[in-house]
């Protein structure tokens, strides 16, 4: 029988915030997120996105997922903002990648379960994300983890 979506063969791994000592492990996997939605970032966009994701002051947050040998196979980023349809925050996953060697793993639903953690632990009161549509693989685990709503994705860019 077939794991069911984001679940599979137990393997440990350990989720934790990103950190400033971080950036060298962190960057490989960043850069495959991109070329994977095939965008091209200026590097000074990378740097203050990794700034913002390790400052404990600022609305964004970093996760990342190490396997048992240390190496980095799984990233989240966030942000915590302010919404005019609840009194408290709620938790936007801008960005989850898991690294090919870690998929089927069961590492995407932890990272999402641990966002879920640090949106409650940050005060939100719901977390959202989009996808695009051929994500597919993807989407069979957000099918089970979220519930998907009737929102279309708008955007102008300035």
């Amino acid at each position: 029988m077939a794991p069911a979506p984001g679940s599979s063969p137990a393997r440990d791994f350990e989720i934790r915030p990103l950190t400033d000592d971080r950036r060298e492990s962190w960057e490989p996997l960043w850069e495959s997120y991109l070329r994977f939605y095939r965008a091209e970032l200026d590097p000074a966009v990378s740097d203050a996105t990794f700034a913002r994701l390790c400052d404990p002051g600022s609305d964004m947050a970093g996760l990342i997922a190490t396997a048992e040998d240390g190496q980095v196979v799984g990233l989240a980023h966030v942000v915590v903002h302010a919404t005019t349809w609840d009194t408290s925050a709620t938790c936007y996953l801008e960005d989850l990648f898991v690294a090919r060697a870690a998929r089927g793993s069961g590492l995407g639903k932890r990272l999402i379960d641990a966002v879920y953690e640090l949106a409650a632990r940050r005060g939100a009161g719901r977390v959202y994300w989009h996808t695009q549509q051929f994500n597919a693989a993807a989407r069979s685990l957000y099918d089970v983890v979220a519930e998907l709503t009737s929102f279309v994705v708008y955007e102008h860019e300035l």
